[in-house]
């Protein structure tokens, strides 16, 4: 049976774990949200120019929302503020994807 002192570890790791599930959550949501739409736009017979953008730009988003989560945990880890995490401008993205 664990002491006093390590179940306190356990509850505020616990704590600190849902703190950053909560944080992220709208991120999440958001993510959540641009695949549907990029899905259904996927599965239409007919795309029109319009929604050819659209995906285009869903592709952006979603890179950029992606990105920012992973430097939010990589701050998280490092024992730093997340929301010091920034997103890359749309073009930076595009760049480092013809570099990879």
């Amino acid at each position: 049976m664990p002491n006093p002192s390590e179940r306190r570890l356990r509850g505020k790791r616990k704590q600190i774990i849902m703190r950053i599930e909560t944080t992220d959550q709208p991120m999440l949501k958001s993510i959540q949200c641009l695949a549907a739409e990029e899905d259904r736009l996927f599965t239409s017979k007919v795309r029109s120019d319009a929604d050819r953008a659209r995906l285009s730009q869903i592709n952006v988003e979603l890179d950029q929302c992606w990105d920012l989560l992973r430097q939010r945990q990589a701050l998280r880890d490092t024992g730093r503020n997340p929301d010091k995490a920034h997103t890359a401008s749309a073009g930076d993205l595009r760049k480092l994807r013809r570099m990879i």
